[in-house]
């Protein structure tokens, strides 16, 4: 058996207040997109995990998490064979680990014959992380408390979508950056709320686009912001930051701006992708 797993862009993230449990409230719009890590399931005596990058195999890998909680909320053993097929960039503000703990639980689900129902499996998805229970259906949706919260929205029309992946990692991104933010960087969450309410008669831009964390992560980043500065030189919409980054994307887009984009990128390490949007129809099947 073999199940998709989903890419995700942020097409905006606001950044509201720290809660009282550490996390931090957000209003941010998700998108999935067609750039997909594949999961190969089959039957086996015990639980496995492998992946075609020998770094992400074995037990610290969000898959085996996801088998084993799925298995204990149904009673059973966890038992097969899993390989994952590594194209969605690692820690790169896509959503990847979180698409392949989705891709799990459903791809289980079927393989042990256990009959969840969708708000079963989200609220164990929940349990994995905030952006699992999205990526379990995928399409447009708006996301608020620590991202845990899900309205689904208008799907968009199918569009091109410039990515670009910075090859830049740095240690504990998320709290990293979250630890960077400034005053000025925290808002209402209002714009994601307006946006949320107009794609139902108009399709946003990356320039309608907002990310809290784009002012820290160019300053973090190292080299970021010389691949921003030359995506920007190219492409007709502002390019946005994704998730914690350091992706960073630009919509609508085209062959060409992403064929000028590679051109220019050649010696920065960046790789630039074209994608499309995609709605649920399409999402774990």
């Amino acid at each position: 058996m073999q199940v998709p797993a989903y890419a995700k862009v942020n097409l905006t993230l606001e950044v509201i207040g720290r809660r009282d449990d550490g996390y931090h409230d957000v209003a941010t719009l998700l998108q999935t997109v067609d750039l997909a890590d594949t999961l190969t399931l089959q039957p086996s005596d015990a639980l496995a995990v492998t992946c075609d990058d020998p770094a992400l195999s074995g037990e610290a890998n969000i898959v085996w998490v996801a088998a084993n909680a799925l298995a204990r909320r149904a009673g059973i053993t966890p038992a097969a064979s899993i390989h994952i097929t590594k194209r969605i960039p690692v820690a790169a503000g896509l959503g990847g680990g979180s698409a392949d703990a989705a891709a799990a639980l459903i791809g289980l689900n079927r393989l042990w014959q256990l009959n969840l129902g969708s708000d079963e499996l989200a609220e164990l998805a929940a349990t994995l992380g905030s952006d699992v229970p999205f990526l379990l259906a995928g399409g447009t949706a708006l996301a608020t408390g620590r991202g845990d919260r899900l309205s689904a929205l208008p799907a968009l029309p199918a569009t091109a979508v410039l990515l670009v992946v910075s090859r830049d990692t740095i240690d504990a991104k998320t709290p990293t950056l979250y630890r960077a933010l400034a005053a000025g960087d925290f808002t209402d969450g209002g714009h994601t709320h307006r946006l949320a309410n107009q794609l139902s008669h108009t399709s946003p831009t990356s320039t309608d686009c907002r990310n809290a964390f784009e002012r820290a992560a160019q300053s973090i980043f190292p080299g970021l912001s010389d691949v921003w500065d030359i995506v920007a030189s190219i492409t007709r919409h502002t390019p946005r930051l994704s998730g914690a980054g350091p992706t960073i994307f630009c919509l609508p887009s085209s062959e060409t701006e992403h064929m000028r984009v590679q051109v220019a990128l050649r010696n920065t390490g960046a790789t630039a992708y074209l994608v499309r949007t995609l709605n649920p129809a399409h999402v774990g099947n």
